[in-house]
């Protein structure tokens, strides 16, 4: 008559769940459990609405556990000695958790592993945050694949594991100090985005089974679309595990069009493997190419505000501030205005990135900045993304900017990414900070 402790970090659901299910077959008790890390709590940036978004998972999950028998125990400190301290309390000889792949995530369990050799307790850890794991897909030579398309290739052929249902009934120990979750504002600084999404796993299920039925057969025409935005927006309930990657990718895969969109779950598991072998990656150059970046305060404070003078550029960065969201198409071309017309060291626009996306994710965001900046994984390391043709391209009508930027909201369609500087002057909208094709010459040149 055993009990196992189930630790949930990045995997805030209670359908497909391999950790708990594991922890539900060997044990009688159940005792679940979120530890507010109070080595996040100390980090120099607390983006808040990631924080919001992740209080409002938790709530979801607690009264999914409840309504099954269990309640979400919370506990906030030092996340090892936490997570420790709950398991020797109730007695339990297992801890169950899923396994990530972060420089941050792997320490932690190291020092959790450590500690628990003392008191005989196991840790187990159990796949959940992506699709397949790291070590399951490798090159023939070992260590891990550093260009995507063989590994979606061989990620495509592997055999995936059956996704889990949701447990009907969880036996737990009554009478526990559960406590309470910190307010948002003990956990965060900074201002929330007042269009953001709500999180939570009924939410995200609910959001998915609509999407899946009204765009899923249509994303490979329908993604680059800025204004139609009609893209998923499940990547924050994927980033926190509202919603488990395999399940998302087997129940769409054998759909109608659904290969694009699986693709984009791929490309998030390569990302994982590739900052699991290189987890320096996350903030170094995956490839070092000897660039030489400009220090351009007042350049980097315009891309921030949306004030560069590049319509599409200005309404990228206005939304990512409005909703804590922006269409994965702006994200590349605002990423290649900073990196390549501006000259700016990538790391301030992931830094940016992560304060304010809902689904900031390291692996995903800086990997993904990287393959823009041409330091990363891409194998195209000059790719530019010219902001006038991309916006002329993706909104030929305006309409995605003119949801964004209020001082253009009157122009008519057509002439809006081609505007004077007569229009601009009377419309209080700035010219462009730079020359593209002057600024790509220069870049070209710091870059031979």
């Amino acid at each position: 008559m055993t009990t196992g402790v189930v630790v949930f970090t990045r995997d805030l659901r209670v359908h497909d769940h391999p950790a708990l299910a594991a922890a539900i077959r060997e044990h009688k008790n159940i005792v679940p459990l979120f530890v507010f890390d109070d080595a996040v709590e100390r980090a120099d940036f607390r983006p808040a609405n990631r924080t919001a978004f992740m209080l409002e998972a938790l709530a979801d999950l607690d009264a999914s556990l409840q309504s099954r028998g269990a309640a979400l125990i919370y506990r906030s400190g030092n996340w090892a000695e936490e997570v420790l301290a709950l398991a020797e309390q109730v007695g339990a000889t297992a801890i169950h958790l899923s396994e990530d792949v972060s420089g941050f995530a792997s320490r932690r369990l190291a020092q959790l592993t450590e500690r628990s050799r003392s008191s005989e307790i196991r840790v187990e850890t159990h796949p959940g945050v992506m699709v397949i794991s790291p070590g399951a897909v490798l090159p023939t030579g070992g260590d891990h694949f550093k260009v995507f398309t063989p590994y979606y290739r061989k990620w495509l052929a592997l055999p995936w594991r059956t996704p889990i249902a949701a447990p009907k009934e969880i036996a737990s120990i009554q009478g526990l100090d559960t406590r309470s979750a910190p307010k948002l504002e003990e956990l965060s600084s900074g201002p929330l985005s007042p269009n953001r999404v709500t999180g939570g796993e009924g939410l995200a299920r609910r959001l998915f089974a609509g999407w899946r039925e009204s765009h899923l057969h249509e994303y490979e025409s329908i993604h680059n679309d800025l204004p139609g935005n009609s893209t998923s927006h499940l990547a924050p309930y994927i980033h926190f595990g509202c919603l488990s990657p395999l399940e998302l990718a087997a129940s769409a895969l054998w759909r109608d069009g659904a290969e694009a969109w699986v693709r984009q779950l791929c490309w998030r598991d390569f990302y994982h493997q590739a900052l699991a072998a290189r987890p320096d990656a996350s903030w170094a150059d995956f490839k070092h190419r000897g660039d030489h970046w400009i220090d351009d305060p007042a350049a980097l404070n315009a891309w921030k505000e949306g004030r560069t003078g590049f319509p599409v550029v200005d309404a990228g960065m206005r939304q990512l501030k409005e909703e804590g969201f922006m269409h994965n198409r702006t994200r590349m071309i605002v990423a290649s205005f900073l990196t390549k017309d501006l000259g700016i060291d990538w790391r301030h626009g992931a830094r940016h990135f992560l304060e304010w996306l809902t689904d900031g994710d390291i692996a995903n965001n800086n990997l993904n900045w990287q393959w823009t900046a041409g330091t990363g994984t891409d194998t195209n390391p000059n790719r530019i993304f010219n902001p006038t043709v991309q916006g002329q391209r993706f909104d030929p009508k305006g309409e995605y900017v003119r949801r964004y930027i209020n001082e253009l909201a009157s122009i008519p369609d057509g002439s809006l990414h081609t505007l004077g500087p007569l229009e601009r002057a009377a419309l209080g909208y700035p010219d462009p900070i730079v020359d593209h094709h002057e600024a790509i010459a220069e870049y070209r040149l710091r870059r031979a």
